[in-house]
């Protein structure tokens, strides 16, 4: 498949951008923007569980190689890492970002000139990590950049905690979701990211993000141009419930669906600090029996786009 336009380019044309940006904007004044439905104004200076306000709050971006090589290509995918997050995970890889706040607060404006500098960088894609929050801004941002010449899909980058109505301010924006799915029940949800009633709202996101794009398509050099990447990060003894993740994933969405079945969790954070009451085994990296387990559960389901290539070295 040739390269094709980003969605979000006929709803500049249209004026339809606009008005998505201000719809968004009003969902700050009392934020339901992820399932925790704080209802703060953020607007007005309340902050809720993601202790965000209304202005992006942005770590780091650049082009980034570590990604599944559909974003990568040859010349990296345009990461923007935004500080906080809906989740509190005790063993984040990136807690100073996601819970310390790492960071500073900026306009709209600049974050649409950091889009625009990826570009001219010659990265294949903009890949906003840990958006949820900042929708409103996003889109804000979004309108500002398409007009001075943004051409580049648009990669949503999530936990997974996200509102299906929320994603569905997005319908048309977004050309590459790429979701974690990262539990099989709300219990361990709960204990290991705070994140009540994860299940329920991880597969309401995930068939809402499939309805929008698809199954994953790439261009004629194997670059990604539209589609759902799911993500599975496999957890010491089982804990993110492998089995009923991709039964979900092959039953509910679609076993063409693409996921990544990452091997590379390490203890960070709490369960590197062996915190009381989390589980013992969070303080491991996994061994290749358990990654092997979750590979043949998956292909048990029916699955078989992206993994595992290549093969996890270091197990």
């Amino acid at each position: 498949m040739g390269r094709r336009a980003p969605s979000y380019l006929g709803l500049l044309k249209t004026g339809e951008l606009a008005r998505r940006a201000a719809e968004a904007r009003e969902c700050l004044s009392s934020c339901t923007l992820c399932p925790r439905q704080c209802r703060v104004d953020r607007l007005h200076g309340e902050v809720g569980f993601c202790r965000s306000g209304s202005l992006p709050k942005v770590a780091s971006f650049g082009p980034h190689f570590g990604e599944e090589p559909e974003l990568v290509g040859r010349h990296g995918s345009g990461t923007i890492f935004f500080s906080r997050c809906t989740m509190r995970c005790e063993y984040c890889q990136n807690y100073e970002i996601s819970q310390c706040g790492a960071g500073r607060e900026i306009t709209c404006d600049d974050l649409a000139r950091i889009m625009l500098a990826l570009q001219d960088d010659g990265c294949h894609n903009i890949n906003l990590v840990s958006p949820t929050h900042f929708v409103p801004p996003i889109i804000a941002a979004l309108q500002t950049a398409a007009g001075e010449g943004l051409a580049l899909p648009l990669v949503y980058n999530t936990g997974g905690y996200d509102c299906a109505s929320t994603l569905r301010l997005l319908d048309g924006i977004v050309d590459i979701y790429m979701p974690d799915a990262k539990y099989g029940d709300d219990e361990t949800a709960l204990k290991l990211s705070h994140a009540p009633h994860y299940t329920r709202y991880m597969q309401e996101a995930i068939r809402e993000m499939h309805r929008q794009t698809g199954d994953l398509v790439v261009d004629g050099e194997g670059i990604a141009v539209r589609g759902l990447i799911i993500r599975h990060l496999v957890l010491p003894d089982g804990l993110a419930g492998s089995r009923e993740v991709f039964r979900f994933i092959a039953q509910e969405v679609s076993k063409e669906s693409y996921v990544n079945v990452m091997a590379q969790y390490r203890p960070e954070w709490h369960a590197a600090e062996g915190e009381c009451g989390l589980p013992e085994s969070l303080g491991r990296r996994i061994t290749k029996a358990e990654y092997d387990e979750a590979i043949r559960e998956a292909e048990k389901a029916g699955l078989h786009r992206g993994f595992p290539r290549p093969p996890p070295t270091g197990l």
